[in-house]
């Protein structure tokens, strides 16, 4: 009887090695193409959660990232920056807000700036909305390149892709001028068909 507890205890040992053994088998190779961004849709609704490392000439950070991006709202939390205390960045057309946590609301119309007062670095936030899902802002023109493109200033790569819903959507990411490098590691994505009513 306790060979036989022993003979199960060691197959499901081993059942259990295979199954891990099989999950973390890396994926096929994706590479970033004209061809696989060409045929990307961006969605009305999508989520993405991952990490964020930036650095300038006078400051540098990293932190978790949510990215949640609905019609008419991107709404960005941060985990580690700013003191080492989560933000919220809400974005609805120029009007941007950061939400620290402790009752302090502030608030502007000039996005860009003002999140590079609060951060400490330039963070392209209106662009990064586009670059974060493998597209070139919509209003600015841009040149391919071979892993990428740059556009306004900017050389965006994308180092490493994953397929989500049929598509072929970045994971690791670095964008970066001459003063600010940026890289987003987008370690779950959550895309919705959902249309706005």
């Amino acid at each position: 009887m306790l060979s036989q507890l022993k003979a199960k205890g060691l197959l499901i040992g081993l059942l259990i090695g295979l199954l891990t053994a099989c999950s973390t088998v890396p994926g096929p190779d994706i590479t970033y193409s004209r061809q696989s961004r060409n045929q990307l849709v961006q969605p009305d609704r999508w989520f993405f959660e991952g990490r964020l490392a930036i650095s300038g000439q006078n400051e540098s950070w990293s932190a978790s990232v949510q990215w949640q991006h609905v019609p008419g709202l991107e709404e960005i939390k941060l985990s580690g920056p700013l003191g080492q205390r989560a933000a919220v960045i809400r974005l609805t057309g120029a009007f941007v807000s950061i939400d620290h946590g402790d009752g302090k609301l502030e608030s502007s119309e000039e996005p860009e700036e003002f999140v590079n007062q609060q951060l400490g670095v330039y963070v392209p936030l209106v662009s990064l909305r586009y670059w974060a899902f493998g597209l070139p802002e919509s209003t600015h023109a841009y040149m391919e390149t071979i892993d990428g493109f740059s556009q306004a200033g900017w050389l965006i790569s994308y180092k490493q892709m994953q397929i989500v819903s049929g598509q072929s959507l970045p994971r690791k990411i670095v964008a970066s001028n001459s003063d600010v490098k940026l890289k987003l590691v987008i370690d779950q994505w959550i895309i919705s068909d959902t249309k706005a009513k």
